[in-house]
């Protein structure tokens, strides 16, 4: 059943870019002008997983699947590959990056398979010719960046290179607190964002530590403001007040309200 589908998926797409019948704005696109696209649907499946919205979860994933199919397809136009090339890739890349699985290496934890999985990659990138051999290459930099700091540490932490419990990370972070009010009284700009920068990539090993992934906690904030300043918002207007009119105080006693009253 799943193969029927995916065959009318791919025709689908191919009847899209067709260069007589096709959709005109499908025809249009390239590799470089999806990408916004791809992105967003990526957003939009953890959005659903993360407001437990699963109803809906089979419509964002198919989202994201046209996505890839849409890749393909302009490469096979191309000459380049097909969607059953992408398939083989991944296949072939899952199996050799789980030899506990696949093949009689044996893993202890879910630390040794992390380490493993990390040293595969490495020699998959020395096998593709990668002369430099750093832990860190191959660390995409297009990736937002709490993302890209998560990824940093956790590849550093398996060499051993990380704080021995989260006191350390904790203390840091409270270093570079006090360096960014330091930067704000004194410094330039670029002294206040380098400092702030430093102070995000402390939270996030914060967070690494106690196994919190950042992005989603990030966005767990975000939507708990947008929840609270729209409840702010409810309240002004059953109070027949204008938001903008408010002075800050009576804008906290909202929030203060809202907070108690929804969490």
């Amino acid at each position: 059943m799943s193969s029927e589908y995916l065959r009318e998926l791919l025709n689908v797409m191919a009847q899209l870019r067709d260069p007589e019948r096709g959709c005109v704005w499908d025809k249009q696109q390239t590799y470089q002008s999806i990408v916004p696209h791809t992105i967003e649907e990526a957003y939009e499946v953890a959005e659903t997983i993360e407001s437990e919205d699963l109803d809906a979860l089979p419509g964002e994933l198919g989202d994201l699947l046209f996505q890839v199919v849409f890749y393909a397809q302009i490469a096979k136009e191309e000459g380049r590959f097909d969607f059953d090339d992408v398939c083989k890739k991944i296949t072939e890349k899952m199996i050799k990056r789980h030899p506990h699985v696949f093949s009689d290496v044996k893993i202890e934890s879910v630390e040794d398979q992390s380490r493993l999985w990390e040293e595969i990659k490495k020699d998959e990138r020395v096998a593709e010719g990668d002369k430099t051999k750093s832990l860190l290459d191959g660390v995409s930099t297009a990736l937002p960046g709490l993302a890209v700091a998560k990824k940093l540490q956790t590849r550093a932490a398996n060499v051993g290179y990380d704080w021995p419990d989260i006191q350390g990370p904790i203390e840091k972070l409270e270093e570079e607190f006090e360096e960014v009010k330091h930067a704000i009284i004194e410094g330039t700009a670029e002294q206040i964002k380098d400092e702030i920068g430093d102070l995000l990539f402390c939270a996030v090993n914060i967070a690494r530590h106690v196994n919190v992934d950042p992005d989603a906690a990030l966005r767990h904030a975000n939507r708990k403001f947008i929840r609270r300043f729209k409840g702010m918002e409810a309240l002004c207007e059953a109070n027949e007040q204008i938001f903008s009119e408010l002075s800050l105080d009576e804008m906290e006693a909202y929030w203060q309200r809202v907070k108690h009253e929804t969490e």
